[in-house]
């Protein structure tokens, strides 16, 4: 039978994505405009949102410009000593993160140009690792020479730069050069995490801040990652043990607290601040447990709490139907005017107070902030937790929209990078089953 011409003029780039998919996404409706949705958002973000030390930024004017503190104003700790709401604010928690789309996409293209992207973002983590002579620290960003960065990393930055380098020496794509430096270093922030009980370093008077021994969803997927992928990676049986004994343990004091495996068959939804981009993370990570533990003991809890936290993060989607398309409220990128508030931070709590001082004067400064933070960011984020789930019968069931919250979105108009998430799902979302 003749293939009809309006067969022809749905065009062969669709077609060829539809063929790859699969059979319970092959008639999504909202397919094409998804996959075309997540090209537009990948040029964006290689356009603006990729410094020259390959590090996501937060945020951009739209023609890409910025002002990147000064070395002299991060080791003052402007317009804060955490970095929040500068444009180097979260580069290796970005990094990471974008990373399962970067290795996604290289491995389905085979272009070099792909590859060399996904490069550039692990060139970028090791960079930010390698800051100043505090072993283990994991950096934020730069500053304007291109080493100093403020003195305080966190959890969210630290288990996103452990899953980022992982996927990427997952996916084949690395040389053996590269691949070396890599293990070396992971293993020598690993170590040090270890002999500091997880917790982070810190520049001082700072010492630590975040720990992956934290309980609940914050703690338990990421640490039991972490332990797996060395045991994977360096062969060192301490690895394994670590592994083991954590899986039952509990990270808290409490009688009743579930233990660490128990708390990863919750889900997203146990943690206590239910947002999605700095809980995605630990939804990647448990991704990937599942992915490498051949336990059945195990794998079941594990496969428990990706679709628990698919289910939930289906709620989310609907708030990209919050985002006015049309917009024009204020966007306000100069974060020098926090310093009207700015005073010397010397603890962590001096640090976090004024910063969210700073952030009510910000929110105000730049309504634009809160609504994409909000209706962007989270069901963006949301989209890709839904993807990571490997049961076909919930993926399914909120495959509609989570590709319609791809589609949804003018990227050329958002000044915040975290629209990402759209091509970690639209990545996700290509694979075969």
């Amino acid at each position: 039978m003749p293939l009809s011409r309006r067969f022809f003029i749905r065009g062969s780039v669709a077609l060829s994505a539809v063929a790859t998919l699969p059979p319970f996404l092959r008639a999504n409706p909202a397919l094409d405009g998804a996959f075309g949705a997540a090209e537009k958002a990948h040029t964006e973000i290689w356009r603006r949102f990729v410094d020259a030390y390959d590090v996501v930024l937060d945020y951009t004017n739209l023609d890409g410009s910025y002002d990147r503190a000064t070395p002299e104003e991060c080791r003052l700790g402007q317009p804060n000593a955490l970095g929040w709401w500068t444009p180097i604010e979260n580069g290796a928690m970005f990094n990471g993160q974008y990373m399962d789309a970067a290795v996604l996409r290289a491995q389905r293209t085979g272009e070099a140009a792909d590859k060399a992207k996904a490069r550039r973002l692990a060139e970028g983590l090791l960079r930010l690792a390698s800051v100043g002579e505090i072993k283990g620290f994991i950096a934020r960003g730069f500053a304007t020479d291109g080493k100093t960065s403020y003195p305080m990393g966190s959890n969210d930055q630290t288990g996103p730069w452990f899953y980022g380098l992982w996927r990427y020496l997952q996916s084949g794509i690395a040389d053996s050069s590269l691949r070396t430096r890599i293990i070396a270093k992971m293993t020598e922030v690993a170590d040090v995490l270890e002999g500091t009980k997880w917790r982070m370093p810190a520049a001082e008077p700072f010492g630590f801040r975040g720990s992956f021994a934290e309980a609940g969803w914050d703690g338990a997927p990421r640490l039991l990652f972490l332990m797996k992928a060395m045991h994977m990676l360096t062969k060192d049986p301490k690895w394994a043990r670590h592994y083991e004994n954590t899986l039952q343990a509990k990270l808290t004091n409490h009688p009743n607290a579930p233990t660490a495996l128990e708390t990863c068959g919750l889900g997203i939804e146990s943690r206590p601040k239910k947002v999605m981009w700095t809980g995605a993370v630990s939804v990647a990570c448990l991704r990937e447990l599942w992915e490498i533990e051949r336990d059945d003991r195990i794998r079941p809890v594990l496969a428990k709490g990706l679709s628990a936290s698919a289910e939930f993060a289906a709620t989310v989607l609907p708030r990209r139907l919050g985002f006015d398309l049309e917009g024009k409220s204020k966007f306000e990128g100069d974060w020098r005017k926090l310093l009207e508030l700015w005073k010397p931070q010397n603890s962590i709590p001096e640090a976090e107070s004024l910063a969210l001082a700073q952030l009510s004067f910000k929110n105000k400064l730049s309504p634009r902030r809160r609504e994409e933070t909000e209706f962007v960011r989270e069901p963006t984020y949301a989209a890709w937790i839904v993807s990571l789930c490997p049961d076909h019968v919930v993926r399914s069931r909120h495959s509609a929209a989570a590709l319609s919250t791809i589609a949804h979105y003018r990227y050329e108009g958002l000044r915040y990078s975290q629209f990402f998430g759209v091509e970690c799902a639209a990545e996700r979302f290509r694979e075969r089953a």
